[in-house]
């Protein structure tokens, strides 16, 4: 007698079960989206603050630059790039009659500066920027002679000198003058050799201080949250929303801080605000500025004056009469209507700025209307006019 088969049980997923599985996919992406929109994003330690101490110290001199192709300072109307060259030349035993001043077109006097950046050797080189003092009318093709730097405490930290790089051109005929961008400023890429180390004690003490580039407690918190989970204590504490005290333990500074600074932050959403550029006419607005219901009536209003000019002459048998020309203004004001648009609650970026171009205004006009927005309540932003 033949024996039963068995049957195999296959486990079956109905479509109820799959509807309940997207609807589950479904709730999570839109978690993650909602959570992505409200924050920040993340950046790293070195992206949002810096070391206290470790700063770049400015440095500047005077000079002169010469080889120029007759476009350098009128010496008869610059007086000081005369007695620079004076002096100049008295340093080789050249010397010049009492009370002449010579009279060049191949010298313009300049000043030099730099940034002396941290931790900085003697030796090393660094970029300097040379820019005309004088009336010269071109620093194209010149070369800066010899010229000390200084700090702001009058020391000399650093030698210029070099072949200038100008990044234009300019050419006159005729009474006629052509210029493409500016002749007046330019660069000697490591033109200047640093003399003089400046002291830095930033890296000696057992507590360092992390300046943040803005002020904002929520990320002072997170730069302290995201360096004790590093160091594994509680070495770092915010001491105010801009500076992050971190007591680094024994061993080498420059490890723990490269580590420190390549640490990721996770930021909090930035404060709502709209920035108005009144003389440019720009609006920026951020991903945290929320608007709310509104009625917006836009119209234009056009003011047309024209002028046309009218000769009255004096009658053919008249005597003593004098032409006279005058000019007849007219003056007309033409207003636009006005249309009331719906400016509906919105709490995405895009939301917001497809409901402002709808209302079809000029950037200047839009200023006006945030202003007006924010009057009465529906701009959940702080309103920046710069």
């Amino acid at each position: 007698m033949p024996r039963p088969r068995r049957r195999r049980f296959v486990p079956t997923i109905t479509l109820r079960w799959w509807a309940h599985i997207a609807i589950l996919l479904c709730t999570l992406l839109f978690c993650w989206s909602v959570h992505a929109a409200q924050g920040g994003g993340s950046e790293r330690i070195r992206d949002l603050a810096t070391v206290s101490g470790v700063r770049v110290n400015q440095l500047i001199g005077y000079g002169v630059v010469v080889g120029l192709d007759g476009s350098g300072d009128a010496t008869n109307q610059v007086q000081f790039t005369g007695q620079s060259v004076q002096s100049l030349l008295s340093q080789f035993g050249v010397t010049l009659p009492p009370g002449v001043t010579p009279q060049m077109k191949n010298v313009a006097a300049v000043m030099v500066t730099a940034a002396l950046p941290a931790f900085a050797q003697p030796g090393q080189q660094i970029d300097i920027t040379v820019s005309s003092l004088g009336n010269a009318r071109s620093l194209r093709g010149g070369t800066l002679l010899l010229t000390p730097l200084r700090g702001a405490d009058s020391q000399i930290y650093a030698m210029a000198q070099g072949n200038l790089v100008v990044g234009g051109a300019g050419a006159a005929a005729g009474g006629s003058k052509v210029a493409i961008n500016h002749l007046l400023a330019g660069r000697v890429p490591g033109g200047a050799t640093v003399e003089r180390a400046v002291a830095n004690p930033a890296l000696e003490a057992d507590v360092i201080h992390l300046e943040l580039n803005q002020t904002d407690f929520s990320t002072a918190r997170m730069v302290a949250e995201a360096v004790n989970k590093y160091l594994g204590s509680e070495g770092a504490e915010p001491l105010d929303g801009r500076v992050v005290q971190v007591r680094l333990p024994q061993g080498s500074r420059v490890k723990y801080l490269a580590e420190i600074e390549n640490l990721e932050v996770a930021l909090a959403a930035p404060a709502a605000k709209v920035i108005v550029n009144a003389r440019t006419g720009s609006v920026v607005i951020n991903q945290s500025v929320r608007l709310g219901a509104c009625a917006v009536a836009h119209g234009s209003l056009s003011v047309t004056v024209s002028s046309t000019p009218v000769v009255s002459q004096p009658s053919p048998l008249s005597t003593g009469g004098q032409t006279v020309v005058a000019e007849k203004s007219d003056i007309r004001i033409q207003q636009g209507a006005g249309t009331l648009f719906n400016v509906p609650a919105s709490a995405d970026l895009a939301e917001i700025v497809k409901s402002l171009n709808a209302l079809g205004a000029s950037a200047q006009d839009l200023i006006g209307i945030l202003q007006a927005i924010k009057a009465a309540g529906a701009l959940k932003a702080e309103l920046e006019i710069i």
